[in-house]
């Protein structure tokens, strides 16, 4: 995984749910671009919904992959279900708030939740649902070439994962 959209993991309950965190910082690259100045309006930051997506598909395949102890490579498969009804700026922090619904063979179903909270508020407030299914590759796709690694191994997610105290699900 080239980029992680989640920063923290802040509850794990094996097989049924996890939250994460993303702090929204204006160092961000994607933010200049999304949306830039031009002659007839200042800069507007703004994270693009597509990356909250991909944010809380983070989430919930980390959620997924933890079933079987990440040795399968689990893919995104459907989004389901994507409303999201807030913009978020530069100092906002996310929530994604993961559930299982289901899990197989061949793959997974999950349910989750997307809340905001800005620089001025100390609650979190909802701002959206998504619903996602995932693919367990190797048993789906058998007989073809893979990767040997697990897609989400890399040293940002390895210490997302020991930062949570949830390394020990990764077997090697």
């Amino acid at each position: 995984m080239r980029w992680m959209w989640i920063d923290q993991i802040i509850d794990f309950e094996a097989g049924n749910r996890l939250s994460a965190v993303k702090n929204v910082s204006l160092s961000e690259e994607h933010l200049h671009d999304h949306f830039a100045a031009d002659e007839r309006f200042q800069a507007q930051p703004i994270m693009p919904a597509s990356l909250m997506i991909e944010g809380m598909a983070q989430t919930a395949g980390i959620l997924v992959g933890a079933v079987n102890g990440f040795q399968e490579k689990v893919v995104l498969a459907k989004i389901v279900r994507a409303t999201l009804e807030d913009d978020v700026e530069p100092g906002s922090t996310l929530r994604y708030d993961a559930v299982l619904d289901r899990i197989d063979e061949a793959g997974a179903a999950t349910s989750g939740t997307v809340s905001l909270r800005s620089p001025q508020e100390s609650e979190w407030n909802l701002i959206g649902h998504v619903d996602l299914m995932f693919s367990h590759v190797d048993h789906n796709m058998a007989g073809m070439e893979f990767p040997e690694e697990n897609f989400v191994f890399s040293d940002n997610f390895r210490t997302i994962l020991r930062s949570a105290g949830l390394e020990s699900l990764a077997k090697s």
